[in-house]
C-alpha cells in the first residue's frame, strides 16, 4: 500500500514522462500505454486524459484504492524520435524489471539529459534532405543546388526565431517566404525553376503532427487528433502564405 506522498511522488512523475512524450511527437495511444505500463509496475492503475493543451493523470492505490490527480500543460520539445524510442525502452524495463520510483527517476534524467544533435548538423541534414526531394521532383542539379541555400536559409531563420520564442505561425510564414524567395533566383537561369521554388519549402511540412492526428483519430482519441489536424493544417496555410507573398513579387500573374 502507498502512502499519499508517495501517490504524488508517481503521480508526479508519471505527469512528467508522459508530458514529455506528448510534447515530443508521441501519438496520443502510446503516450497512454507506455504511462499505464510503468504504473502498472508500480502497482497503482493509471488514468490518463489526454486535453488539447493539457494532460491530466489519476493514480489509484489498488489496496487502499486512494486516489491522486495532477495536471499540467503540455510543453513543446523538438520531435526526437530517437529519445520516444528510449523512453518507451524505459517503460518495458520498469514492467519487466519491476523497477522502484528512484531507479525509474535515474534512468529517465539520463534519458534526458543526453547531448542533442547540434543544431549546425540538423541544418546541413535539412538542406540536403529538401535538396533530394528537388530531385525526386525532378529538378536538375542547378535547382537542387538552389534548393539546398535556400533551405540553409529558411531554416536557419527558423531556427533563430524559435530560440527567441516567437509566435510558430510567424515563424512558419517568415521561414516560407525566405525560402522560396532565395529559390527564386532559379528563375533567372535555365533551370526547373518552378520545381525548385515549390520545393524549397517542403522542410516547413508538418508530417508528424499531421500522421499523428490521423492516428489518434482511428485509435479513438478524436478530440486530440482533431486539435492536432487543425493545428498541422494552420501550418500549412501559412507556408502557402509565405510562398504566395514570394510569387506576388516575382510572378504576379501565377496568382
Amino acid at each position: 500500500m502507498h502512502s499519499l506522498n508517495e501517490l504524488k511522488d508517481i503521480t508526479h512523475f508519471l505527469l512528467e514522462y508522459a508530458n514529455r512524450l506528448m510534447g515530443s511527437g508521441v501519438h496520443t495511444s502510446r503516450v497512454v500505454r507506455n504511462t499505464c505500463r510503468i504504473g502498472h509496475s508500480l502497482d497503482v492503475e493509471t488514468n490518463v486524459c489526454v486535453l488539447q493543451r493539457n494532460l491530466i493523470v489519476s493514480v489509484r492505490d489498488t489496496e487502499s484504492h486512494e486516489v491522486y490527480n495532477e495536471m499540467a500543460a503540455i510543453p513543446a520539445f523538438p520531435i526526437s524520435f530517437e529519445l520516444n524510442a528510449e523512453l518507451s525502452a524505459l517503460s518495458w524495463d520498469a514492467y519487466d524489471n519491476r523497477l522502484p520510483l528512484a531507479d525509474l527517476r535515474k534512468k529517465y534524467a539520463e534519458i534526458i539529459a543526453r547531448p542533442k544533435m547540434d543544431p549546425l548538423c540538423t541544418l546541413f541534414l535539412v538542406a540536403f534532405a529538401n535538396a533530394s526531394f528537388c530531385a525526386l521532383f525532378g529538378g536538375d542539379w542547378t535547382s537542387r543546388g538552389i534548393v539546398f541555400s535556400a533551405t540553409l536559409i529558411g531554416f536557419y531563420i527558423r531556427q533563430v526565431m524559435q530560440k527567441k520564442h516567437i509566435n510558430h505561425y510567424i515563424v512558419f510564414m517568415v521561414s516560407a517566404f525566405a525560402a522560396s524567395l532565395a529559390a527564386s533566383s532559379a528563375l533567372t537561369l535555365d533551370t526547373t525553376s518552378e520545381v525548385a521554388i515549390a520545393t524549397s519549402v517542403l522542410f516547413l511540412v508538418p508530417g508528424v503532427p499531421l500522421l499523428n492526428g490521423v492516428i489518434d483519430i482511428v485509435e479513438g482519441h478524436v478530440i486530440t487528433g482533431c486539435s492536432r489536424l487543425i493545428q498541422a493544417l494552420l501550418l500549412v496555410l501559412c507556408i502557402a502564405v509565405g510562398l504566395s507573398f514570394t510569387l506576388m513579387l516575382v510572378r504576379n500573374s501565377l496568382l
